[in-house]
């Protein structure tokens, strides 16, 4: 006997790439349970499994840095933050912060269907005894339009959003007019992949080609260390909200149209921000 779960819930993390670097994503988590029914007539009461799960995923590998330490060029040492993880391909990259704030997996590259089988193995250790196996599938979200990859740190939240690297997958919507842009949309998706979103306030050191930022949040301390270009620096905390009312405010003043723009977190959520042209 089979239960599943679609949609069960999802994980957005950030990975390091000895291809493309930081990157965001999210992935929507689809589960599975196998074994044998019990006296009530059920395999896995569907009130249970949900808080099963996500327990482990919110206590493990959501909202971290997935560092694939056995790729070229990445060293990891313990630091007076807890953790320090330094990258030299594709570009130098440097963080720190406490433990909790990466998931190490012994691999060179982080392959999403490994680390779902990873985890699945786990939950399947803990499960009830008829339970035999426990499946989890993480999937990609199916975006009809621009999307791009992000990471941030929200040194204010009081969750896992402190974790100075964590990032999402998100679609862009971008309105003038009452009418969506989909060159627009692409254009700013494009530039936004695969970036830093960082507070100005944030900035410890900038030079030419580097920027280091750091902050204290409650689990402790954090710093960061890549590349300018691959940052995108706003005057207020990067959250979604701000997100969209940056964006709405730079392409109006690009543009001089006002513009509506729909900026999501991940899956399903998002804010929207508005801006008239300048």
């Amino acid at each position: 006997m089979a239960l599943f779960v679609k949609e069960l819930s999802h994980i957005d993390v950030s990975v390091w790439c000895p291809q493309n670097g930081l990157t965001g994503v999210s992935w929507r988590v689809d589960a599975s349970l196998e074994g044998e029914l019990g006296e009530d007539g059920m395999l896995f009461d569907f009130g249970r499994v949900k808080p099963f799960i996500k327990k482990t995923l919110d206590a493990g590998v959501d909202h971290t840095l997935l560092v694939p330490v056995q790729a070229p060029g990445v060293s990891v040492e313990a630091c007076d933050e807890g953790l320090c993880v330094r990258a030299t391909a594709p570009y130098a990259f440097e963080v720190r912060g406490p433990l909790q704030a990466f998931t190490l997996i012994e691999a060179a590259t982080i392959e999403r269907a490994a680390l779902a089988d990873s985890i699945s193995q786990t939950l399947t250790r803990t499960c009830p005894e008829n339970v035999e196996r426990v499946t989890l599938t993480f999937f990609d979200e199916v975006i009809d339009g621009a999307a791009y990859g992000y990471s941030h740190g929200l040194k204010r939240h009081d969750g896992n959003c402190q974790r100075i690297a964590h990032g999402h997958r998100s679609r862009l919507e971008i309105y003038q007019h009452g009418e969506r842009q989909p060159a627009i949309e692409r254009r700013w998706a494009s530039w936004l992949d695969q970036r830093y979103l960082l507070e100005r306030a944030d900035i410890d050191t900038q030079g030419e080609t580097r920027l280091t930022c750091r902050y204290m949040a409650g689990e402790g301390a954090f710093a960061l260390t890549l590349p300018v270009e691959r940052c995108a620096v706003l005057p207020y905390p990067t959250t979604v909200e701000n997100i969209a009312r940056w964006l709405a405010k730079e392409i109006a003043s690009e543009t001089g149209t006002p513009t509506r723009v729909h900026a999501f977190e991940g899956f399903n959520k998002g804010a929207t921000g508005e801006s008239e042209g300048v």
